[in-house]
This record gives C-alpha cells, structure tokens and sequence, in this order.
C-alpha cells in the first residue's frame, strides 16, 4: 500500500526542530518491512506543501503524529488530506493518546492510536490491505476492521466513540528485534545540529533511543505508557550507533531517552563497547535529562570516555520540598550537586532544565530555583514555565484548584514566556516576571558576561 506519514508543523519556534522526528522513522521502518511504499512529510522543515505530496503520491493510509502543541495542525492535515483523497487517517502521539475520543471527533480523523504506535500500525495497516477505495472513503466499513485491535479508539456504527482494551507496551526482547529508523525517508539535510544553541556540527545529527519509557511519574509529564522501564541490550544499541555512525555519515548523536542510566552496568557496558569499537570519536550529548541521583563520577566519567560530550539534568525545583510533594521527583538537592560536582570532575559539560510557576510556588520558592540555577552553573540554564499538558498530576491539580488560562492548545507552547494557568496565589503575572527574572539573573552574571 501507499503510505504517508505526517509530523504537523509545531508552533514551537523552527530552531527548537533540530533532528528528524524518530516515532516517526519508526512507523516507516515497520511499514517498509510490511512491503508498503512509504513517504514522510514533516511540516517544520519541508518545502514541499503536504497538499503537493498528497495529490501526487495519493496515498492510501495517512498515519498523522502529535503533542499537544501539534494537535490543532494534526486536525487540520487530517481533513485537508481528507478533501483530497480517500485515504484512512490514523492519528497517534501523546495528546490523542491522552485524550483519544477528542480527536475521533474531528473531520478526517478515522481512528486514534493509543501509547506505544508500531505493532498496533502494523495491525492497522493489514486491516486496511482488504478495503477497496470505495470501503475507505465510506467510513461504515471501518469499524467492523477496528474491533479486533487493540489500543485503538474510532467512532462505531453507531456513532458512539469505541475503545479496545489497551495495547501491551513491546516486549523488553523485541526492542532489540526492531528495524532501525528509516532516515533514507528524510531529507536530512534540512535539520540543524541537535543543540544548535550550544553546539556547530558540520555533518549529520542524529537520534537514538536505546531505551522506553521511565520508573518515574513527575507530575509535569505526559509518559503515555506505563510506569515501566525497557532497555534494548547493550549489544543492540552499539549495532545500531555504528550503522548511524558508518553507514548514515552521523557526525553527532543525541540520546533521546527518559531515563538513559537507570541501569548503571548497562551504561558501562554500552560505553565500554563504543571505545572498543571507535566510535567514541563521534561525540554524541544528552537530549533529555538524566538522573542526577544514579549520576556518579564512574559512570559519567565512562560516557566522557565514550565520547560525550554533554549530560542533561532535569532538576526542576531549587527547593526541596517542591520537588517533594509537588514534583515527587524523588531527588534531593544533594545529589543533584553531588551530579554537577561529578560531572565538572571528569570534564563534561551540562544542560540543567528548570521549571518556573509550578502548583503551590511562591515568589520565595521560584528565588530558590534561580538561585540553585547559579549555584551549579551549567553550561545551558533551560527556565520553562509550567504548563499543565493533559494526562499528567499537574493538569488534575491545576483543573481541580485552578484555572487554565490557555484557550487553545496551541497556546500551550511552554517557551515563549506566557503563564498558561493560575493557582491562588500564583498569578501568571508573578510567573512571567520570575521567568524573565530567571534568565536575566542567570545569564547576566558578570562570571558568565566574562
């Protein structure tokens, strides 16, 4: 079959879309190695309009991905592709996975994927292999093929919205039994360096994950799986590293993943294997934070060693008991300096991500985060505001004693320095001062102006 995959063009500024999408490159690689002919649009950098693509390559299933900044632009693809071929429109990614019956509502959208994509696209596409165009474009011959899949929500018969039971995530041992990412499917050459801010890299930048979801529930994030963690072998990634590194020209990797060093030995060993292997001279960062309390001088001193050149922390709060009862971040400000401590010693450098306007701060406690930001002196301070995404505590906190400011969602892009909730005693004026406030303190350091 044809097959079209869409990333809808975010409202987060262009710089912020550095590498291509890999759920994405995923949901190719299993289509491809089902026999479909497959194409990607990913609206942050083509030139191409998704109209021009659809109308000449007339696919037959459109798979359409989406956060909550994306959602509105994933509808509005949706019923464009809609007006001009009779394709079945899937629509996946943590907001439809979080809300699902919101998007079966909207014109173009046939069904929702909920969690984790590949095996349930895989399932949908060999469904769809028997509708002749007239069943596709006649939405009443797609529910009775819906039924027998799980992880999926559709509009039955009747009209009503329908959920199968949840999808199981992929088994530990399939992780590793997984095609490598299609990036022959992109035009590579139009993404920057990973952290263009930070970083020039002449050459490909590339993503990898070498492992799924996270132990962890922070209240600010939307995991769209369970409470569970899942590592590919050590093994497994290395092959995977050397295949980017030798065979699509990386020039600079990023790890994608939530949690990268929970297991501490599976570090080493993925560490050891990239020196055996020479691939340590290709430098590769952090994309997300790790974490701080696991982050000891032995096994950030092996990453170094590796060849990165870069760590994350996700440190959130400068006071201890927001990140306690508010966060529940399972962390304490001692071990996220003994981590900056460590890093510093083995000479790598660092990312701290924070967040500013949280449920329950005060103008006193967001001084504790800006002055715990100075205190560690990364290299990159990232201050983001608060936003309560849909399927995390925070949302249910600030619903239940708050009030959403947003109207939209795309007014919840978290980066440009706007409040998108108040809690009492927590106007969005005090939080966007803060937030200004944060960076200016930060940044204008005589320390860091020399």
């Amino acid at each position: 079959m044809r097959v079209l995959l869409v990333n809808p063009k975010s409202k987060l500024p262009i710089d912020t879309r550095t590498s291509p999408p890999l759920g994405l490159a995923y949901l190719a690689a299993v289509a491809e190695q089902r026999g479909d002919v497959v194409r990607v649009h990913d609206g942050d950098v083509e030139e191409t309009q998704l109209e021009e693509l659809v109308r000449q390559f007339a696919p037959e299933v459109v798979g359409i991905t989406a956060n909550t900044t994306q959602i509105m632009a994933a509808w509005r693809d949706a019923e464009l592709i809609k007006s001009i071929v009779d394709a079945v429109v899937v629509l996946g990614g943590p907001h439809p996975t979080t809300l699902p019956e919101e998007s079966t509502a909207k014109p173009g959208v046939d069904v929702v994927v909920r969690g984790e994509g590949e095996m349930t696209w895989l399932e949908l596409l060999s469904a769809f292999e028997g509708l002749s165009e007239q069943d596709a474009a006649s939405s009443p011959a797609l529910p009775a093929l819906f039924q027998p899949i799980r992880g999926i929500t559709f509009v039955d018969e009747d009209g009503v919205p329908a959920s199968t039971p949840d999808r199981p995530t992929i088994p530990v041992e399939e992780l590793d039994r997984m095609p490598y990412p299609a990036w022959h499917l992109f035009n590579l050459d139009l993404y920057t360096n990973l952290q263009p801010t930070v970083d020039h890299v002449e050459g490909r930048s590339l993503p990898i994950l070498t492992s799924r979801g996270c132990p962890y529930r922070c209240s600010y994030c939307s995991q769209i799986g369970p409470r569970r963690w899942r590592a590919r072998s050590a093994e497994s990634i290395v092959a995977e590293w050397r295949w980017l590194v030798r065979e699509q020209g990386a020039a600079e990797i990023g790890v994608l993943d939530d949690s990268f060093n929970i297991d501490r030995q599976r570090v080493l060993d993925i560490c050891a294997r990239l020196v055996e292997e020479d691939l340590n001279e290709v430098p590769w960062i952090m994309i997300n934070g790790i974490r701080a309390n696991i982050a000891d001088e032995e096994v950030l001193g092996a990453m170094k060693g590796a060849g990165c050149i870069r760590a994350a922390f996700g440190v959130e709060s400068g006071n201890q008991e927001i990140l306690n009862s508010v966060v529940d971040k399972h962390l304490t400000l001692d071990q996220v300096r003994a981590a900056f401590k460590a890093a510093r010693a083995v000479g790598m450098e660092t990312i701290g991500f924070f967040i500013v306007g949280l449920p329950g701060e005060t103008e006193e406690t967001i001084d504790d985060t800006i002055q715990f930001a100075c205190e560690l002196d990364p290299v990159v301070a990232n201050f983001s505001i608060a936003t309560p995404f849909p399927g995390t505590d925070m949302y249910e906190t600030v619903k239940a004693g708050g009030k959403i400011l947003a109207e939209t969602w795309d007014d919840f892009v978290f980066f440009e320095g706007k409040a998108r909730f108040e809690m009492p005693g927590l106007p969005a004026e005090l939080v966007e001062r803060k937030w200004k406030e944060a960076y200016r303190r930060f940044y204008l350091r005589p320390s860091r102006i020399a």
